[in-house]
Formats: C-alpha cells, structure tokens, sequence
C-alpha cells in the first residue's frame, strides 16, 4: 500500500540517519516536511536539504500544533509536554516504523526484546539471504524506511520498545518477543508491565507469534495461542536436548544441529539459535539454508566478545549489555579458574540492579563500578567493589592487579550514554586499554 501524503503538514523530530531517511521518504512523495532536534548541531545536518525549514535546539511547539502529521524519534518520549499538547490537539503522532508498516509489500520479520535482538535479527538475515533478497534494519543498521529503496523479497527487523508505541499497521509474517526484563524504566513511570505492553504490540495482526517458553512476559497478553511457536533451553517447540552424548538444537523433538558446530558459545546463543531456526521455519527458509547460516554465524561485535588474552588473562568486551538481565546471561556462561574482574555501570536508566547480587558473590569476584550509576552498583558488594569515576580509571587499576588464569569482564548492566556517544564507543575502549595495559 502506498499512502499518499500530499496535503499533510509533516514535521519530523530527530535528524541522524533515521530523520534523514524520514525528510527523504517524503520528499519522494512530494512532500517538503518541517524538521527540529533537541541539540544544536545533530549528526546529519549537513546532509539536511537547504530548502528543508529546520529548528534546532529545541521542541519548536507552534510547529508541532500547526502539523498534522508527526514522525518523532523513539529517542523523545511520547510523554514529553509538546508532543502530549500535539497529541491533545488532534495530531498524529508516529514514527518511521509505522510509515514503513505502511509501504511494506514483502512479508517483514519483527523481532524484539530486551537481550539479544540484534544477534536474532542478523541470524534470521544471514539464514534468509542464502536465497532471497532480504533487507535487515530497523533498530539496527539501516534505517527501516532505506530498505524500501531496493527491491526485497523479506523484511527482517529488529524493534525498539520505543519504536513499537507508535508503530500501529504491521502486520508481520512472523514476530517475537525474546524475553523482558526491566530496562528502560526511566521511560516507562508505571514500571516493567507498561514497558512490557510497548513490546507486546510486535504480536498485533501477526501470522506466527515465536514466544519464549521460560518466559511468561514473552507471551501475548491472551496467552499462549494458536498463531505460538516455542522456545526454550529447556523446553519448547524448538529446545536444547541431549542427545548421542552432545547438547543439540531440536525442533518438535528432531536434532537439528550439534551445539558444539555453532562458532558463538553460551547457552543464551545457542537460545537465540533456536528463536531464529523458529522464525525461519516459520516464514518456509529452506531447513538446511539456516543450518548453514549459523554455522558460519560468528556473533556481533560487543556482544560478550573476547578481546584481547595474553598472559593467561581473558578480556571479554560485553558493552552491549544494557540492562541487568543481559549481565546476568554474561556471568550465567562464564567459566573462570582465577578472579573475575567485573567492569559495571554507566546510566542504570532506574533500573533494580538487586537481581545481580547472587551472581557477585564469593571470593573470587571482584567489581569495578564507574559513571554514573557506579556508587549504587558498588553497594551491591561493598567489600569487593572498587569504584572510579570512569571506565579507564578502572582498567588501569585492574591492568595492576591481574593474574594468570584471571577473566575481565566488561558487561556494564547500564547505557553509555553518561560518558561515551553509545555501546560501540564504549566497547572500544575498552578493547583498546585491555591491550594496553593487559
């Protein structure tokens, strides 16, 4: 469906990649739209047309009252007073996940979660790609809206909760919800369940719902129905079993795979494993394409990733763990003979950290907490907690202290955003300084 926006009065919040493509998308469809930003001088602007009015620095709100149409950025809060007074005022408010939903004319994937989406989103793209002309964006490398620009035979799309609370028109050929634990509830006042409900909202008017067996948050809110599929380590549709004497991947009680062939180790990879297999089944991926795809799979990049070892002492560089339920999938695999020397903290966006303190215990856990949730992290184990003002301090002091058979741990349960321009940023420097002072 093409939707025809001459006549609309559009203004666009964010610039960055994302606004870009939105000014783009409409400028295509004849539409010159308004744009505005918070900061004053956003990435992307010199990109912006000249022709394109602009207000930077600010919520223009006169702007906002006088659109008809709003495409905001996940990263502004629908609660925000300008937008609630547009809002108020009759005008609709959406994001460019919703103006995509709209265009879309091949079946689209959508994928969501708070741990291990982008690591989902590429295996079901590397799985379809074998055959198919496959576009994979959205919350991860290109912009959702981009992908229209070229001509596909499957979307895959990885889903922010803040995307998913103005995306109202997908209709996915296959969606899940990988799991939910608390994050984001700086955005979120009414806690896990309001955070949880922006997640359901993938499953509306979807054909297959891939659910989490061993996670009842994972499921729709009428339960587990008739459009479910299941996973799970340990049970589910598709699930880990022993079988000839080695873990396996199965799918309705087949071995698919031997666990051991895959190149990303873990039990949360090997559940992410099963979630795409499901998903890929699913949307009729020919059974030995994804095999293949994930045996040459090799993980994304700061995603409990080894960085550096030398002296018998491992770095492993987890920034993408944002919230306390992917450090506690880190620390779930770790095998350590010596101490584990465990990097925490950045903004803890007001999450409880309390369901860390079992995984922190013992004599051979040492913590290191930095930014601006360092303090609170630290009062988790105060008798093994070193705290810094920020990450490098922290590494110089742990460089001092390794010792053979020692594991570093950067998986930080908290965003960057208080001291670095995001996860990657992070996770690059820690890399760097592992190799410096390891």
């Amino acid at each position: 469906m093409t939707t025809d926006y001459r006549g609309e009065q559009v203004v666009i919040i964010g610039l960055g990649l994302t606004g870009l493509s939105c000014v783009d998308f409409f400028r295509r469809r004849g539409v010159t739209p308004r744009v505005m930003d918070t900061r004053f001088t956003p990435p992307g602007l010199e990109k912006l047309p000249a022709d394109v009015p602009r207000h930077l620095g600010s919520l223009h709100e006169q702007w906002l009252l006088d659109a008809t149409l709003i495409v905001t950025s996940p990263g502004v809060p629908l609660s925000h007073s300008a937008l609630a007074a547009a809002a108020a005022a009759g005008v609709a408010v959406i994001g460019d996940i919703e103006l995509f939903a709209r265009e879309a004319s091949a079946p689209v994937v959508a994928i969501t979660g708070s741990n291990g989406k982008s690591t989902v989103t590429r295996m079901v793209g590397e799985m379809a790609a074998t055959g198919w002309q496959v576009g994979v964006g959205g919350n991860i490398g290109l912009p959702a809206l981009t992908l229209l620009e070229s001509p596909c035979q499957l979307y895959v799309l990885e889903l922010s909760s803040f995307q998913l609370e103005t995306t109202h028109s997908l209709k996915a050929a296959a969606a899940t919800v990988l799991n939910i634990s608390e994050d984001h509830i700086n955005r979120y006042p009414l806690g896990l369940q309001q955070y949880r409900a922006a997640k359901l909202k993938i499953y509306h008017d979807a054909a297959v719902c891939v659910v989490n067996a061993e996670d009842a948050l994972s499921l729709p809110v009428r339960g587990h129905d008739a459009r479910c599929i299941s996973f799970g380590a340990e049970r589910g549709d598709y699930c880990l079993r022993w079988h000839a004497g080695q873990t396996w991947l199965m799918a309705h009680g087949e071995p698919l795979l031997e666990a051991a062939e895959l190149r990303v180790g873990g039990r949360h990879n090997y559940t992410n494993a099963l979630a795409a297999l499901a998903l890929a089944d699913a949307l009729g991926i020919p059974r030995t394409a994804s095999l293949a795809a994930l045996r040459q799979f090799r993980g994304l990049a700061h995603r409990f990733e080894l960085v550096h070892e030398r002296r018998g002492v491992r770095w492993i560089n987890d920034s993408k763990a944002t919230n306390a339920g992917s450090t506690e999938a880190a620390l779930n695999e770790l095998e350590v003979a010596g101490t584990l020397h465990l990097l925490l903290g950045g903004d803890g966006k007001s999450a409880d950290f309390t369901p860390l303190s079992p995984w922190l215990q013992g004599d051979r856990v040492q913590l290191y907490c930095f930014g601006q949730d360092g303090a609170q992290l630290a009062s988790l184990r105060p008798d093994a907690a070193t705290l810094t003002e920020t990450l490098e301090q922290a590494m110089r002091i742990i460089g001092s202290r390794v010792r053979a058979e020692d594991l570093v741990l950067l998986s930080p349960a908290c965003a960057s955003l208080d001291q670095f321009s995001n996860f990657e940023v992070r996770g690059d420097v820690f890399t760097r300084l592992a190799r410096e002072v390891g």
